[in-house]
């Protein structure tokens, strides 16, 4: 009751989480891996499998299994509470072994899919087809017209290498597309820097391309202001309207952080680079280390952006950068305690908000029944105040939503996996 006795009457409104769909793909294939890589755009969802084995070329290709590893993509659309395929979509170069699928992205009626063991020796837009630079990668975007996909580039660094990895990451955001190199070359710093110059080996890059009407062009060439050889700069990548975010995972300097001056060494302690466009220029505006800076934490595995919020994970576990690592600490729940190192690998994931052209941290997040190896921070993904975090060696034999403190500490399902929800 409010002043004069007024009574003022709210509603509230309880949203509970529940499955809606299982997906498979139309071709289930051993080892294929369907879901690798997943993007979600509205009633559109696409699911990237690397290891897919059909030979096909291009949309709806009939299916097969004569180009082994040569991976795929699938189209699914919901039309009310009922998702069914689309579309399952292939190279216009199918090879074995190109992992066509590593990463995905989807941005309204566009998808773009990377290939990073892709081994054509073309650079730029459309270049020919070839097979003449091993796993230098690729990146193919595809349109839809009404419920019709179509390839409408194939793209190439502007300094095609062997081993490259081009396509490794990818983020899209409208007519504007990042990529991810993370086993490139060049001892380049900054914006648009000498490619030529290949003595900093697996540094890492990222290449901006922009699409006028339908013709896409690359933009800038982006490496890390500190480029080191093996930092893998590129391993991720996130992209918001005019701020891109890249993590570089095996990253070295010890600082603490934002923008801190490095006066040493921690190896693989991982970092990560926030950019911003004026126009077409673009500028680093931070260079981001974790609160508790550590030995193998790797902390930029995962970024992800929305807005002027940043998430970044210090939690890997992937068969191309082995062994699996991260965040060590015990701590639980928000802003815990850093310093207690005793659960190795556990990982971590941090919130950063940026003010102006200012980023601070806002937070330390860690699971709520945080374990040795279980990866907290392998995938994050973020949308207005809500943040998901995967551990995918997880080991609790717990089922369903918020299942209690009890079944969280039954760690008798190794590596089941779990995604925790903040709000």
């Amino acid at each position: 009751t409010g002043p004069g006795g007024l009574t003022n009457t709210y509603t509230i409104t309880a949203h509970r989480l529940a499955q809606q769909a299982y997906v498979k793909a139309s071709n289930t294939g051993a080892g294929d891996q369907l879901g690798y890589s997943i993007a979600l755009d509205g009633d559109t969802l696409v699911i990237g499998a690397q290891h897919e084995a059909g030979s096909g070329i291009g949309v709806n290709p009939a299916h097969n299994n004569g180009a082994f590893d040569s991976g795929a993509a699938y189209v699914f659309v919901r039309n009310g509470t009922s998702w069914t395929q689309q579309a399952y979509i292939k190279a216009s170069n199918t090879g074995v072994g190109d992992w066509f699928g590593t990463s995905v992205a989807l941005a309204g009626d566009t998808l773009v899919v990377g290939a990073p063991d892709e081994d054509g020796s073309a650079t730029g837009v459309n270049g020919s087809n070839d097979d003449g630079t091993a796993d230098s990668g690729a990146v193919y975007v595809f349109t839809r017209s009404g419920t019709t996909w179509s390839q409408q580039a194939y793209i190439k660094a502007s300094n095609t290498g062997s081993g490259d990895n081009f396509g490794s990451s990818v983020a899209l955001d409208g007519d504007t597309l990042a990529i991810g190199a993370l086993s490139e070359d060049s001892n380049a710093t900054g914006i648009n820097g000498n490619q030529a110059d290949n003595s900093a080996t697996g540094s890492g890059a990222i290449y901006v391309f922009t699409r006028g009407g339908t013709t896409w062009a690359q933009q800038a060439y982006v490496k890390a202001s500190n480029t080191g050889a093996g930092d893998l700069f590129g391993s991720s990548v996130a992209l918001s309207g005019d701020t891109l975010a890249v993590g570089a995972p095996l990253e070295d300097g010890n600082g603490i952080g934002v923008n801190p001056a490095d006066s040493g060494v921690i190896a693989d302690s991982g970092a990560v680079y926030v950019f911003t466009r004026g126009n077409t220029l673009w500028t680093q505006q931070a260079y981001i280390k974790a609160s508790n800076t550590g030995s193998q934490d790797q902390f930029g595995w995962n970024v992800t952006l929305d807005g002027h919020a940043l998430v970044v994970s210090a939690a890997i576990n992937s068969p191309a950068i082995p062994p699996a690592e991260g965040e060590d600490s015990a701590a639980t729940g928000i802003n815990g305690n850093q310093s207690d190192n005793s659960a190795s690998d556990s990982g971590a994931a941090y919130v950063f908000s940026r003010v102006g052209t200012t980023w601070s941290q806002q937070a330390f997040v860690k699971a709520s029944n945080t374990g040795s190896q279980d990866e907290f921070g392998q995938s994050v993904a973020v949308s207005g105040g809500t943040i998901a975090i995967g551990a995918n060696l997880e080991d609790s034999n717990a089922t369903t939503i918020n299942p209690g403190a009890g079944a969280e500490a039954d760690n008798s399902a190794g590596n089941s996996g779990a995604v925790y929800v903040f709000q």
